[in-house]
């Protein structure tokens, strides 16, 4: 009987597999540092030298990025889906924010979904940090820092779904979001009842998905949502109807 040697994988091969998962995972995100080579190799357990032909391999694919004296970087370009001119049409175009709303129900309502099915409570406790910062930023009354802690509490529930792929969509949109989401709390601030009301679904989608309930998570991810595109929309007949009034004052005026 003929048996055959079985192959022994290359170390350089295992650790850049090792490097892959964590990227792939969200462990290192794009533009992030790697540690320097002699904490990497100790933490893997391994000689420099093969570690260092698994980061050349990882630079082939365009993954990671070295700069000279400066260290190795995941690439900035692993997320950039969406091109910088494409972003900024979206993002002066009326219709494609809400467009967009959309596609956040599609994103947001699955992700809450599968945050409660499959989260830990190592990512609950991640998700409760985020909702005290947007909570502080509030408090502060700190638009900027709070659409920073409302893009953090997003990808964290994305996170706690476990779902590579949609982490991975959801980054690639991260500019375009927080844009959608910076516009759209500069015009809810309008008014404090739906300020204070769509914290509230915030809040109240995370304690779904921190006890456990799916269904109620996504439907309330929903609401949210709905509630966002309907104030929206209401605020913008509000500013066409004020638009219209000028006009006519202006005309007056003219006449006279």
């Amino acid at each position: 009987m003929v048996t055959q040697r079985i192959r022994q994988p290359k170390l350089s091969d295992v650790i850049e597999a090792e490097l892959e998962r964590l990227i792939l995972e969200g462990a290192y995100s794009s533009g992030q540092q790697l540690p320097p080579e002699r904490e990497l190799a100790k933490q893997f357990d391994v000689s420099r030298p093969s570690l260092r032909e698994a980061i050349q391999k990882l630079e082939a694919k365009h993954l990671l990025v070295r700069r000279q004296g400066g260290g190795t970087f995941v690439s900035n370009e692993l997320w950039s889906g969406l091109s910088d001119p494409l972003l900024e049409l979206i993002s002066s175009h009326s219709e494609a924010q809400f467009d967009l709303l959309e596609t956040r129900h599609a994103l947001e309502g699955i992700a809450a979904y599968f945050a409660a099915l499959r989260g830990t409570e190592e990512d609950f406790s991640v998700i409760r940090q985020c909702q005290q910062r947007i909570e502080s930023a509030q408090e502060e009354k700190n638009i900027i820092c709070e659409v920073a802690a409302v893009m953090e509490y997003q990808v964290a529930i994305t996170e706690a779904s476990h779902n590579l792929v949609l982490l991975h969509i959801v980054r690639s949109m991260l500019p375009l979001l927080e844009k959608n989401v910076l516009q759209n709390l500069k015009l809810l601030y309008r008014r404090s009842d739906a300020v204070e009301k769509v914290s509230k679904h915030r809040a109240d989608i995370m304690n779904a998905v921190i006890s456990r309930e799916p269904e109620k998570a996504r439907e309330l991810a929903h609401v949210h949502l709905a509630y966002i595109e309907e104030t929206m929309l209401d605020l913008n007949r509000e500013d066409s109807r004020r638009k219209r009034s000028l006009r006519r004052i202006q005309q007056s005026d003219g006449e006279q």
